[in-house]
């Protein structure tokens, strides 16, 4: 069933004549930058990578998805930001590329998992809200953010591809390139993407320590014998650098190695629809110092560490379709996660890179396998009940020489599960639907964090037990479209962090909020939209607001299209937050007091030049305005870097310029 859509923004989707294969259809690139994600089912959000956008996101995975409504970013440069949705940061998010995991290496949250995310080179980005699934993975109580690939079978030899270039403000400079080849029994898809800013200003003129560079490759060869059945052989390698305010070292390498195996074969049985297998591997080598990027060394000795992280995963599932009416997935995953470090700290200038001849200690080894089953059921053609029920058995290893419980074990079996409602009616859909996700404590609130009597906390963290109700609505009937997402939580044994000394608590939370995206077509030529997002949390065991949340944010749009030309405005506006725990918080950062609401507005304009090329370009910040998010990393006071205990501003007016074009 095709249910209605949120259109943030139009977005026109044509035939394409893909070169020797003309019965492809794909998106033809629309003058339109979008500002805002589309609704496409309950729960379930998705938006276009490769599409233009305001305003101009850093080429890794958070700062595309604060575009998203519920989505903010904790900033502590000009790239590799964590991302934080309805309040929840860290390992409360899922982040899945093209259905993998992965996690960083530093034990301050330096390289999260979007800093190995470059988003053009996806076809897709899905969200799904809340624990209203169990198909993807263990413990994410807030939701999953999925970066795919898409893909199409030739039906003769062809080709087809994406590339595009930005430039703009601080000297930012990206490539992005991505071409497949194949025919009706084998393909071939290669791209990657480079990307380069310099420190960027604020609106007052202020230096921001925040110059990075980037690059990624990856490929895929695949053989398809017919409509149904694809065996993909996948690999990707990616590495940079990254300039961070609000600490006294920066990130000069960030190497990421990935072979992933992917099976699927489709409508197999009347009762068989589907089944699809994929193992993968992804290996993180993550170098922070305090000199490859500054001119003055905080501590005049040169220092630098060196994690790595290694994750092996997997995944096999199966659609069974037993009558009309039903449709069950079942299936089992697996993970096992391995960190080491090594370092070097206090080094003169002739060893500076003296840790590359250490060995490397082992710090923590997780296991995960699991089991899921998921069932939709059609009550009539109007309702229906989706429901799924998942088993995890998890285990951590202290695997440290020094620690006092080197060779101990944690052990958790942990349940999750959902059922939820749903009804269409005329001109749109309702439902409410109630999950349970149990999470196991990850690595960044288990290493070197300290439990409240001043012990070891990795292997004692209780996980944490969500439960949480999520109601919505979508409705759209002739030019208006409303979507509208609300949810109420209880967090038994929510895991936080005490900035003050480290340490590592468990308390019981209530957090609640919602989303709504609205969009409204004047006339054939004016789009309005807007969208509105607000959480609200509360520590109920010290009775205290629980730290880090976000404050409520409006952002308003309005676009003019004419032929193949366009202009669109954006004004995002932020209220003030007085709901605050000062140094209380997760693992990416704490508290550091109330906030100032903001109001920044942006234009753009496109031009399609050709049916398939498109020339867009914008200002950000027009008016200049010196502001900070509520949630961004405070700095040190190192001498030309960022102030100490001040938040880190976001850049000012920012000019830029985007081509792109499908071929």
């Amino acid at each position: 069933m095709i249910r209605p859509t949120l259109l943030a923004l139009a977005i026109a989707s044509v035939p394409w004549t893909v070169h020797g294969q003309s019965a492809s259809t794909v998106q033809i690139l629309s003058p339109v930058v979008v500002t805002a994600p589309v609704v496409v089912a309950p729960l379930v959000v998705e938006t276009d990578p490769q599409a233009p956008r305001q305003p101009l996101p850093a080429n890794d995975g958070a700062d595309f998805l604060k575009s998203i409504p519920g989505f903010s970013v904790i900033r502590k440069g000009g790239t590799d930001g964590d991302p934080v949705f309805r309040g929840q940061a860290g390992s409360r998010l899922g982040i899945l590329l093209d259905g993998q995991e992965i996690y960083g290496g530093c034990g301050n949250r330096m390289d999260p998992p979007t800093a190995y995310v470059y988003p053009e080179s996806y076809d897709t980005v899905r969200v799904l809200k809340g624990p209203q699934t169990v198909r993807y993975g263990a413990g994410w109580t807030t939701g999953v953010a999925m970066f795919e690939r898409k893909f199409e079978r030739f039906e003769t030899f062809g080709w087809r591809g994406h590339g595009s270039l930005i430039v703009g403000s601080a000297n930012r400079n990206d490539q992005v390139a991505d071409v497949t080849v194949g025919t009706s029994q084998f393909y071939v898809r290669a791209g990657g993407s480079r990307a380069q800013a310099h420190d960027y200003k604020d609106g007052d003129g202020n230096t921001v320590h925040s110059e990075y560079k980037r690059w990624n490759t990856y490929g895929a060869v695949g053989w398809t014998p017919d409509d149904n059945t694809r065996l993909e052989l996948s690999a990707a390698l990616s590495d940079g650098r990254a300039a961070y305010a609000d600490r006294g070292m920066d990130g000069s390498k960030f190497r990421r190695e990935n072979l992933s195996l992917l099976f699927e074969k489709q409508n197999i049985t009347s009762l068989l629809s589907k089944v699809e297998a994929r193992v993968y591997y992804n290996y993180v080598d993550h170098v922070m110092d305090n000199y490859s990027l500054r001119d003055k060394l905080p501590t005049g000795m040169y220092s630098a560490m060196n994690p790595d992280r290694r994750t092996q995963g997997g995944r096999v599932s199966a659609t069974l379709t037993p009558s009309d009416d039903w449709q069950v997935t079942l299936g089992a995953d697996f993970r096992h996660d391995r960190h080491r470090s090594r370092m070097g700290m206090g080094m003169t200038a002739d060893m500076a890179d003296g840790y590359r001849d250490k060995s490397r200690g082992a710090n923590l080894t997780f296991r995960q396998m699991g089991l899921f089953g998921e069932a939709q059921y059609e009550l009539d053609a109007q309702q229906r009940v989706i429901g799924g029920l998942r088993v995890d058995w998890h285990e951590v290893e202290d695997k440290r020489i020094a620690s006092a419980q080197q060779g101990e074990k944690d052990k958790r079996t942990l349940p999750s599960g959902f059922l939820r409602y749903e009804s269409d009616f005329d001109g749109g859909y309702w439902y409410a639907g109630v999950g349970h996700a149990e999470r196991f404590p990850d690595y960044w609130e288990r290493m070197n964090k300290k439990d409240e009597t001043g012990g070891s906390a990795t292997l004692n963290v209780k996980p944490e037990k969500l439960t949480q109700l999520d109601i919505g609505a979508s409705y759209s009937d002739g030019p208006l479209s409303v979507a509208v997402s609300g949810f109420y939580g209880h967090v038994a044994d929510y895991i936080s962090l005490d900035w003050t000394r480290t340490a590592t608590r468990n308390i019981d939370a209530r957090i609640m909020g919602g989303e709504v995206d609205a969009s409204y077509r004047f006339n054939p030529n004016w789009l309005g939209t807007a969208t509105l997002a607000y959480v609200f949390g509360q520590n109920r065991t010290d009775d205290r607001p629980l730290a880090q949340q976000p404050p409520l944010e409006l952002r308003l749009g309005l676009n003019y299209e004419q032929g193949n030309y366009s202009v669109g405005a954006l004004w995002r506006l932020a209220a003030s937050q007085h709901r605050y725990d000062l140094y209380q918080g997760n693992i990416v950062g704490g508290d550091r007091g109330p906030s100032a609401g903001f109001g920044v507005f942006s234009l753009n304009a496109g031009w399609r030049a050709h049916p398939n090329v498109l020339l867009t370009a914008g200002v950000d910040n027009l008016l200049n305005k010196t502001y900070s998010e509520h949630l961004s990393r405070t700095g040190t006071g190192a001498e030309g870097i960022w102030p100490a205990n001040i938040r880190i501003n976001e850049p000012g007016r920012t000019f830029w310029l985007k081509m792109q074009a499908e071929f």
